[in-house]
């Protein structure tokens, strides 16, 4: 089951002294939509749901939802280190309207391989939604091999991969030994034609927040024959994909959303402001490819 083919956004939650800006993050969902993003990521890394209260991640995802009226899939972000907790939130956000759900590695505690299978296959078997399981080993430090994604692509809910471990040998392997069971997407805003070339049918991008047109208009490229076309894109971008990393995500492409003028708020503890030399630094790559003055 694919839930989406294109560039999906991790969307960005802009915040308020006390809460969310509900009105700034319709704005944000319809810039998306008008510009060609082919899914909505509402509470994944992006989204900070690490610092939102379960009231508050539920209102985002439900708030995504309303704004995209089913122009577009909706896919929540459940992921965490607490099995039960994690099924509670796809409950909530199945509920609430979502299409799909991207799961993140358990991390802190951490887990065997058994474990992996195991509390992936628990949260599939406990809710309707098609799930994207979502490998980014440099934050949680928790990392999926190919065997066990093997595995637990033989599960009918498990759809799809978001491999943001860098590590393309391993992506060789994973594209392998899960070809016909799951889709597989990047993670990683640098390698997105290089997984395209593996058989990938996207992207969940950072840099879509800013660019949404750009990185729809590079995978479909890619994805319609035009591979020297989507090549030169990835290439030409990766100035700015750099300067968005520049500091752990998402300081960059919050910062860069207010310089287009969205009213993102602040940034919540412990993330802080970006760096005068980064910020400098991000300000030039925008004023390059015409994001503000």
């Amino acid at each position: 089951m694919m839930i989406f083919k294109g560039s999906g956004v991790a969307l960005a939650t802009p915040f308020t002294e006390n809460g969310i800006a509900y009105d700034t993050l319709e704005k944000l969902v319809e810039f998306q939509i008008k510009n060609g993003t082919d899914a909505l990521i509402a509470c994944g890394t992006t989204g900070e749901p690490a610092t939102m209260t379960d009231d508050e991640q539920r209102s985002v995802i439900e708030c995504v939802v309303k704004a995209s009226a089913g122009r577009v899939p909706v896919i929540a972000g459940v992921g965490g280190n607490n099995t039960a907790h994690v099924i509670s939130c796809a409950k909530t956000a199945q509920a609430v309207g979502a299409d799909g759900l991207l799961a993140v590695t358990p991390y802190y505690n951490k887990c065997t391989n058994a474990g992996l299978i195991a509390h992936f296959n628990a949260l599939a078997d406990a809710t309707d939604l098609p799930i994207i399981i979502y490998n980014v080993p440099s934050r949680t430090g928790v990392n999926i091999c190919a065997s066990v994604y093997e595995k637990l692509c033989c599960h009918d809910r498990i759809a799809g991969i978001k491999e943001a471990s860098g590590n393309i040998s391993q992506v060789v392997e994973t594209a392998r030994l899960t070809r016909g069971k799951a889709t597989l997407y990047s993670g990683n805003d640098d390698q997105v034609v290089p997984l395209l070339s593996l058989g990938g049918s996207g992207v969940i991008s950072v840099l879509a927040n800013i660019m949404p047109k750009y990185m729809h208009n590079m995978v479909m490229n890619y994805l319609n024959g035009k591979t020297k076309e989507a090549c030169e894109m990835q290439l030409e971008i990766n100035p700015l994909v750099c300067a968005l990393f520049s500091e752990v995500n998402p300081i960059p492409v919050k910062t860069a959303l207010r310089m287009m003028g969205f009213d993102m708020g602040p940034l919540r503890l412990p993330l802080t402001e970006m760096g005068d030399n980064t910020y400098e630094n991000l300000l030039t790559q925008m004023r390059h490819f015409g994001l503000c003055d």
